[in-house]
């Protein structure tokens, strides 16, 4: 039985996820995520005591970077931490 590798991802896709996370307030939100599994862009505003457009816009960025998924539970948008942006979280922290 062989095992596959997965292939290593192209320089072009590693741009994209550390773009994605490339500001201050992307980094707090992924480590609020982190903490809050399923967290709304109205509590993580509250949270970071930030305007809810520029949490949304940053939100929106990190979800179209791969870092966040978003699930829609009746009107909330519940947002949770992709394998990939688990990931770069690991690699932050011993950073």
């Amino acid at each position: 039985m062989r095992i596959k590798k997965k292939a290593m991802k192209t320089p072009r896709q590693l741009e994209r996820h550390l773009k994605g996370a490339a500001n201050h307030w992307r980094i707090s939100i992924l480590f609020l995520v982190l903490a809050r599994d399923g967290i709304t862009v109205d509590e993580i505003t509250e949270s970071l005591k930030g305007n809810i457009k520029t949490i949304s816009s940053h939100t929106q960025k990190l979800t179209q970077a791969g870092l966040l998924e978003k699930r829609y539970a009746g009107t909330a948008v519940k947002h949770t931490l992709s394998p990939y942006g688990k990931i770069l979280i690991r690699f932050l922290k011993t950073f």
